[in-house]
Order: structure tokens, then sequence, then C-alpha cells
């Protein structure tokens, strides 16, 4: 069993310091709003929507799904991997049924539970298995437009795990707040996903300079660029990346972003300093707890030590 072990800050060479940023400005088709966070994660897939099970073709056999079975595969599927407690409301006269529930997903081939321990607290931890991510790519709309929401199979990062395991209770927090406004959720992207592209950014560059005998380390414009274009703060040629990033539509109906990063114990000096600077909405993990709402902007002036202290009160 992994235990609630998260060595982010000693697995990273050097810190990735960066500068806040707000938003958007580019027109996009509007959204309808929901009042679930996690409908965004279903909206361009043609399954079932409703609370009775319909017959579902796909992996060469029939499922029996209904619109909350789909709502947990595309949910599991968008965050990796989220806490059982996370995926469905118990009812008090039905308490047990959200158990049953995840134990016919994964009777059926589509999740895969892992016991866990974070902190002091026993939980249940859900990802999707290759069947699970195939029937959700297959189901695609093909007229959808916009970006796609991916899907994820599988747990990645062992070691990480308990952090990264708080990123979907973050992700309603801060949907919950956007919804409340009337500002619909396009999708949501991991950082994983960010990196990847950022990593291929610096492939194509470090290329072209190669080609024009430049020194490969002297990209530190071409970085900031890149950085300004995809609204991420950037510092001596270091970008900052989120753990996920909110893209939904403002009340004006354009496009924006909100970072958001999960803060454990384990954060320390120079990067607990660089996350501060970075102007993500933090949220604060205690032992199983996700604390409140932390956010913190751009303003230009050296960063006080204490600032990295403040991320764990």
């Amino acid at each position: 069993m992994w235990r609630d072990i998260d060595p982010r800050a000693l697995e990273r060479d050097r810190p990735e310091p960066g500068r806040g940023r707000v938003g958007g400005s580019t027109d996009v088709e509007p959204v309808p709003v929901s009042d679930d966070p996690r409908d965004v994660f279903t909206r361009d897939l043609d399954l079932p929507r409703g609370s009775s099970r319909e017959r579902v073709r796909a992996n060469d056999r029939d499922y029996r799904l209904s619109g909350d079975d789909v709502r947990v595969l595309a949910t599991v599927g968008a965050f990796r991997v989220v806490p059982a407690s996370d995926l469905r409301e118990p009812s008090p006269r039905t308490p047990t049924r959200p158990a049953r529930d995840l134990e016919r997903l994964r009777d059926l081939g589509l999740v895969r539970t892992t016991p866990y321990v974070i902190g002091r607290t026993r939980t249940t931890l859900v990802t999707l298995t290759s069947e699970g991510r195939s029937l959700l790519e297959r189901s695609r709309r093909p007229d959808a437009g916009g970006p796609r929401q991916s899907f994820y199979v599988g747990i990645s990062k062992p070691r990480e795990l308990a952090h990264d395991s708080r990123v979907h209770g973050a992700y309603m927090k801060a949907a919950e707040r956007h919804i409340e406004r009337g500002e619909p959720i396009r999708r949501v992207v991991l950082e994983e996903d960010l990196k990847r592209e950022y990593q291929r950014f610096l492939q194509v560059e470090n290329r072209a300079r190669r080609q024009r005998g430049e020194a490969v380390d002297g990209n530190t414009e071409a970085v900031a660029r890149w950085a300004q274009e995809h609204q991420l703060p950037c510092e001596d040629g270091h970008v900052q990346l989120p753990d996920a990033r909110l893209e939904y539509e403002d009340r004006d109906g354009r496009r924006a972003v909100e970072d958001i990063e999960v803060v454990t114990p384990h954060y320390r000096g120079a990067h607990a300093a660089a996350k501060v600077r970075a102007g993500f909405t933090r949220y604060r993990a205690i032992g199983a707890r996700l604390g409140g709402l932390r956010t913190t902007g751009s303003s230009g002036r050296a960063v006080n030590p204490r600032l990295a202290e403040e991320l764990l009160q």
C-alpha cells in the first residue's frame, strides 16, 4: 500500500519561480451552465445521461450504464486518480449504494480501486482501466468543437499519489465558485499535459538553436514568450506549472483560465516561495483534509521569505 509520501520538492532540481496571471480574452462558443462541476467531463460524450441504465456497446462487449456511471468514469479519467468518497454523495436512504456502484464498475473492468492511507485516514482511490478509457474515447461526439478533455489510465506517479489524489477536491471548490457566478467550465488541463506541451516546445526550440549554431541554454526570451502565450508565470527562463488549469467562459463569453495548486506540508523553501509568487489559487492539504482558498497576485515586489511559511499556516 502506498503511503502519504510526497517528495515533490526533493525531486525537482531547481525551483521554477513565476509571477501571477489572470484570465484570457479569446471569444468562444457559449457553453451550457450545469450545477454539477463534473458534467463538463461528459458534455462531449455520446453516452447515457439519465438515471436508468442503458446498453452501451464498446470494447466488443455490451455494458449497462447510467448517467451517474458515466459521470464517475469521466471524472476519474479527467483527474487520473480520485478518492472514492469524492465521487458520489451518500444518501441516508441508500447509504451503501455509492460503494456498490463502484464495485459494479470495477467488476465490469472499467475502473480499478486501490486501498490507501492519506495522513491517518483510510480511503479507496479510483483509477480508470484501459477498457474504461477506451469506452470514453470511442464515445466522443465527432461534432464536438474546441479542445478535448483528456482522460488518463492508472497511476503514473506513485510517490506523489497522496498529493495528486487531492487535485479533484481542489477543482470542485474552484469550479463551484465559477458555477455560482454563471461561468461554465470548458475543460480541465492537468500539470502533465501542460508539461508535455512545454517539453515539445523546448525540443523544437533547442533543435532550431542547434541548427543556427546557438547555445541551447540561451533561449530565455523564447521561453518567456511561450509562457506569456500560455498565460503561465515565468521568471529567469523558468516556467511555473500548476497542478491543474480550469478553462472556463467568463460572463462576457470569453475564454479565461484559473490555475490551482494543492499545497502539502512537504512544500519548503524556494519551492514553496515559487508557488506564492506564481499567483495560483492555492489549497492547503493537511492530512486527508483540504483547506480553504488562498490566492496571491503578482505585485512586482521582492518576495518576503515568510510568505513560504504562510503556505502551511
